[in-house]
């Protein structure tokens, strides 16, 4: 990477060039400093906001800069010790010293100098940060932190033989997409008894997690961690009940519409098969005779083309990947693509899945420099694509709110943030013809739109979930599997699970947000209908729809969230009133598809 040259860009004026952001003598003067200088106008308020957000911006990379480097190589020790160290030694230290900062800024008599509209957001964001500062919940948030990059650790080192060769979770999962039926039921039932090997240490870690942030929120004064988490993740414009209504809204609007989807897709499967009986003679097969239809919907039909194809197959190497996603961008605004171009060049994605990599997909932005990096785990799937495309939706929000000096503006609220990357999916829907012939850019388009639907339903049920959870925190393992599969039965796909019961009730374990970042999950619901709504200004008018995009996501967290959503020509609102709607432009758009 070139980073010499980005930090040239925005060049320290606070903090000492040679300053060492994991070094808390070198971190601590700093910090004294900012306390104790004087502020006798605004413009000196104005001044001191600046280097405090240089000081946060700095102290924020270094620790990114250590997250990226522990989750590309989670099986190297030294990486490892580099990250918790700093958790465990630096981190704990900042926390008295911003709360500190914190209640100067809102004791100090020259705000009312300050413009309201520049820093009102800035000022609730202050104060709720103040509200929730418990010095006796830094030992707790550091031993919840530390059992998070457990998880990660845990899921990291997770893989699978098939057929003689080692494969990571990531990598297996394409085999889920072949339509030899019982290829996919062996490498499911592989992957399902991986998980099960670790079941009861992501139980244990659960528990505690569980009983820490109980126990943070009760410190700071709070009834449950439900409460708590709504302010920490400064949810100023919505509540806990306008969630549950949410939870309500997708049960009566997007359930039935992915049942439905998934009865089609049972018909289809029935039918290929019965061709592939005629043509192939009844023969034994690993899920009984030939002659036999397929009676239900298995975990393991869920990714198989249902007219019986081979699999999307988008690249063979992330090169083409990359090379790939830059001709869409390039076709979408040719600003972005260059956007692109330049991470390429600098070196500023990690693509590949393998062995001891964390899970999932992520863009960090490191915040002194004001560079994204990207990471994901590609495996040869058109699902790739999408991860790719969205996070790079993110990587733009970054770089279009870097020349915002004050580094919390340069982040947007999560339900924002993801509709920057789920627009960016939602834009490439009609140019995967880079990647497929007409036939198989109609079947990326389909299986995006349905994977839509099929995302909806799990938001609601993951955050339903959680608020019963952290409402009921002394509840027990069964009860818990008890309550996911209650949960299961409102939101779920209406799978057969027969023999698979146990696999099925710890279902949830696979979803990172819930051990690493709880309640960051409805978000991803909030914002797909805010994609959604810039969808279908794009499929009005293209060039209209990108402009309000690019213009809402220079805005960055400046602006309160109905505004960040209005600059981009949608509503903030995700009730039925919202959703049904564009539930029926989804239909639509899927009844002008070829099968």
């Amino acid at each position: 990477m070139k980073e010499q040259d980005n930090v040239k860009e925005f060049p320290r004026t606070f903090v000492p060039a040679d300053a060492d952001l994991g070094d808390w003598d070198a971190i601590e003067p700093l910090f004294q400093e900012l306390v104790g200088r004087g502020i006798d106008s605004p413009g000196d308020l104005e001044r001191w906001l600046l280097d405090r957000s240089e000081l946060s911006a700095c102290l924020s990379e270094e620790r990114s800069r250590r997250y990226i480097d522990m989750t590309c190589d989670t099986e190297d020790e030294g990486k490892e010790h580099r990250y918790l160290e700093l958790i465990e030694t630096v981190i704990p230290k900042v926390k008295p010293y911003w709360h500190r900062l914190n209640e100067m800024y809102v004791a100090c008599e020259q705000r009312t100098g300050l413009d309201d509209r520049r820093y009102g957001v800035l000022d609730r964001e202050i104060a709720a940060e103040i509200e929730i500062f418990r010095e006796e919940n830094i030992p707790l948030q550091t031993e919840a932190a530390k059992l998070s990059q457990r998880y990660q650790k845990i899921i990291g080192a997770m893989s699978v033989t098939y057929r003689g060769q080692e494969y990571t979770l990531p990598q297996i999962a394409k085999f889920l997409e072949e339509t030899d039926r019982s290829v996919r039921r062996e490498v499911w039932e592989l992957v399902a008894q991986r998980r099960q090997q670790d079941r009861e240490v992501l139980h244990e870690i659960f528990d505690r997690l569980v009983e820490l942030r109980h126990q943070i929120a009760r410190n700071a004064g709070f009834d449950d961690y439900r409460g708590y988490a709504f302010k920490a993740m400064q949810r100023f414009d919505y509540t806990i009940a306008d969630t549950e209504a949410f939870h309500q809204a997708i049960e009566e609007c997007v359930v039935p519409l992915y049942r439905q989807l998934n009865e089609q897709r049972l018909a289809l499967l029935k039918e290929a098969e019965a061709t592939k009986v005629v043509e192939a003679g009844a023969v034994e097969t690993a899920d009984g005779p030939a002659g036999d239809s397929i009676e239900s919907l298995r975990p393991w039909d869920s990714e198989v083309d249902p007219f019986g194809r081979a699999p999307l197959r988008p690249f063979e190497t992330t090169a083409d990947l990359t090379s790939g996603v830059q001709q869409i961008l390039a076709r979408i605004d040719t600003d972005l693509e260059s956007q692109f171009a330049g991470m390429l060049e600098r070196g500023e994605l990690d693509l590949d899945s393998r062995r001891g990599k964390a899970p999932g997909g992520y863009m960090s932005t490191r915040d002194e420099i004001r560079r994204p990096f990207i990471f994901m785990n590609a495996a040869g799937l058109h699902r790739d694509v999408e991860v790719l495309l969205h996070e790079s939706g993110h990587a733009f929000h970054s770089l279009a709110a870097r020349e915002d000096p004050i580094v919390a503006y340069r982040h947007s609220p999560i339900e924002f943030a993801e509709v920057a990357s789920m627009t960016m999916e939602l834009f490439a829907d009609d140019l995967f013809d880079v990647f497929y012939d007409d036939a198989g850019a109609a079947r990326a388009k389909r299986k995006h739109l349905e994977g839509i639907i099929r995302l909806l339903p799990w938001v609601a049920q993951i955050d339903a979930f959680q608020h019963w959870l952290y409402a009921h925190p002394e509840h027990t393992r069964e009860e818990r599997a008890q309550h996911w599969l209650e949960l299961e039965a409102r939101f779920g796909p209406a799978f057969d699970w027969s023999g698979h019961e146990q696999v099925r009730e710890s279902l949830w374990q696979r979803q990172l947000h819930l051990y690493e970042v709880p309640f960051y999950y409805v978000e991803y619901g909030i914002a797909q209908l805010g994609a959604l709504q810039i969808w279908t200004q794009f499929r009005e008018d293209a060039s209209a729809a990108v402009s309000n995009y690019r213009s809402a996501l220079a805005l960055g967290g400046s602006r309160p969230l109905p505004e960040l959503f209005a600059a981009a020509g949608a509503r903030f609102d995700f009730s039925a009133d919202t959703i049904a709607p564009l539930m029926e432009a989804i239909e639509s758009e899927l009844s002008g598809l070829p099968a």
